[in-house]
């Protein structure tokens, strides 16, 4: 992850999952009333979500161990005198654990043995895993690195917080909404520390102890939260737009469906009338 590509991966699976939930969620929310006809594809989409989470991981776990200059699943090197590439290790344990929560959203979707709640709480252990890999992660590096990623650490525990809170109070649309924002901050922020720590097309490198530059960078922090805030409320506006347009087709339908059994009710009790007459 020493490098833009690194940052860019985890990013773009936090940016990912956190504008499908901007739009899931409100979806399930906006239709409850309506659950039965959507409950077979809901749950088919839960399970797609599993799977595709899985495989992220474990497309992130293999980036991390077979890349040119990985560890190639050596932790040791061959004379026994030290570790072999801790940080792709740690990379690849933050991936493990975000593919064991994938793996249990699938098994919950599959088996009703499941407890209720199991996915979540998995999902907020890996999350807390991958905040607790990172708090010792950039000790010794220059000021603005550490700054940067501790303000990641914002976004990850606030994460960990509101998915476990989801354990105890499921299908929460605020609290789902609110993990939303944080996981599109997260994947934005992924992105931004690539920006600054590794300039794709070669720029000049940050000045690491310009307290400027710190200033900065909280302040951009709170910019792309902004971002995402905007980001979750109008996909919202646009699920709600479609959900009130499809329930007008439908009460249109039903409506319309009324009124010719009512007519033919009519027109029935009229010929019963001729017949008796």
């Amino acid at each position: 992850m020493a490098n833009f590509k690194g940052h860019a991966l985890p990013g773009s699976f936090f940016l990912l999952f956190g504008l499908w939930w901007s739009l899931k969620y409100p979806f399930k929310h906006l239709t409850q009333g309506a659950r039965s006809r959507f409950s077979r594809g809901a749950e088919r989409l839960e399970l797609i979500e599993g799977l595709i989470k899985a495989a992220f991981a474990l497309i992130g776990i293999l980036a991390e161990q077979f890349v040119p200059d990985g560890p190639h699943l050596h932790l040791v090197d061959r004379e026994g005198q030290g570790w072999v590439k801790l940080m792709n290790w740690q990379h690849a344990t933050m991936y493990l654990f975000f593919g064991l929560s994938g793996i249990v959203d699938v098994l919950t979707v599959l088996s009703a043995q499941i407890p209720l709640g199991l996915d979540r709480l998995l999902m907020a252990v890996a999350v807390f895993t991958e905040g607790f890999l990172f708090y010792y992660h950039v000790h010794n590096r220059p000021l603005l690195d550490q700054h940067i990623h501790s303000l990641l650490l914002v976004a990850v525990f606030g994460g960990t917080l509101t998915i476990f809170l989801e354990v105890l109070l499921r299908d929460n649309v605020v609290l789902e909404l609110f993990r939303a924002s944080l996981s599109i901050l997260q994947g934005t922020w992924f992105w931004q520390i690539g920006f600054v720590l590794f300039p794709p097309w070669g720029g000049p490198e940050w000045k690491q102890d310009d307290h400027g530059n710190i200033m900065f960078i909280t302040m951009c922090f709170c910019w792309h939260y902004a971002a995402a805030l905007i980001i979750v409320g109008i996909n919202y506006a646009l699920v709600a737009c479609l959900v009130k347009r499809f329930e007008r087709r439908s009460g249109g339908e039903i409506i319309g469906i009324q009124k010719l059994k009512s007519d033919k009710n009519v027109h029935m009790a009229l010929l019963q009338d001729l017949e008796e007459e």
